[in-house]
């Protein structure tokens, strides 16, 4: 399986699990833990997380799933920048390693920027690191005028964690080479896109035409879902609710991409020519 590695020498597999909008639903919450369960059982390590989820209810719902299962998970969440003052943010990660049942996360984020002064929350998660409550700190929806900035003060962000996706693609003028040069994984929310917009392009059933599966014919989504997988350094954390959808999901890792297919995909969802603002959901 490709893997990711962290400046902190961590390596995790370069498909991991998403849990935005996971937890909402009484009905639902038993399919979505053993969803998480089967990638877990599947060798996927990242669970991505945020106290915003559901107001805690996604950490809930996590907690549940790696129950007796601590040691097999990368886990991250993420401050929202309104609690990103020094002390909310101290307050915010022990209120999340509760509602996750853990004395520790992998990977801890601030989820936007907010008015909160860069530093103040630095130092937040530097006191966090110093104290064991987390390995490893970053942010998520930073483009790279604020990465220029964050790492003019600090070099210890580890991770970006951004919208991309074929549909999203802002980040390839230089986000993400910029991030790389300075050892920053970049972590790719939404890989699939919003809406299944994105999953009605017509190139993407072509390609999938020609491509096969352990588990039969490739999906459009797959096709999409490898797209990302095929970057290098990049982690993809695509939500999968049932255990269906997660088999399908790791099914993509199966999937190489031909070059006429990435130029197909490059001449149908252009890369950007200039530098444009970073898109976030």
């Amino acid at each position: 399986m490709k893997t990711v590695r962290f400046k902190n020498g961590c390596v995790v597999p370069a498909l991991g699990m998403g849990s935005w909008n996971i937890g909402d639903s009484v009905a639902s919450r038993s399919e979505e833990i053993a969803s998480l369960r089967t990638g877990l059982d599947q060798g996927l390590t990242v669970i991505d997380t945020a106290e915003m989820y559901g107001s805690g209810r996604s950490e809930h719902l996590v907690g549940e799933a790696i129950v007796n299962r601590r040691s097999d998970v990368f886990l991250i969440s993420k401050v929202l920048p309104s609690n990103a003052t020094y002390e909310g943010t101290l307050k915010s990660c022990e209120a999340s390693l509760k509602r996750l049942g853990t004395g520790f996360l992998d990977l801890y984020l601030l989820h936007w920027r907010g008015g909160v002064p860069l530093s103040e929350t630095v130092d937040a998660f530097e006191n966090l690191v110093e104290r064991g409550l987390i390995r490893q700190w970053g942010v998520s929806n930073f483009d790279t005028d604020d990465m220029i900035e964050l790492e003019s003060t600090t070099p210890g962000c580890a991770a970006n964690q951004i919208l991309y996706n074929l549909e999203a693609r802002g980040a390839d003028f230089n986000l993400i080479d910029q991030d790389s040069t300075s050892d920053i994984v970049t972590i790719a929310y939404s890989p699939l896109g919003q809406g299944g917009e994105l999953l009605n392009a017509s190139v993407l059933d072509e390609i999938a035409a020609k491509h096969e599966t352990p588990a039969g014919p490739a999906t459009p989504a797959q096709i999409a879902l490898a797209w990302t997988l095929a970057k290098p350094g990049i982690l993809a954390i695509p939500k999968a609710g049932t255990r269906r959808h997660m088999q399908e999901n790791i099914a993509a890792l199966s999937i190489t991409l031909r070059p006429e297919d990435l130029a197909r995909l490059d001449n149908h969802f252009p890369p950007p020519r200039h530098k444009t603002p970073l898109e976030m959901i």
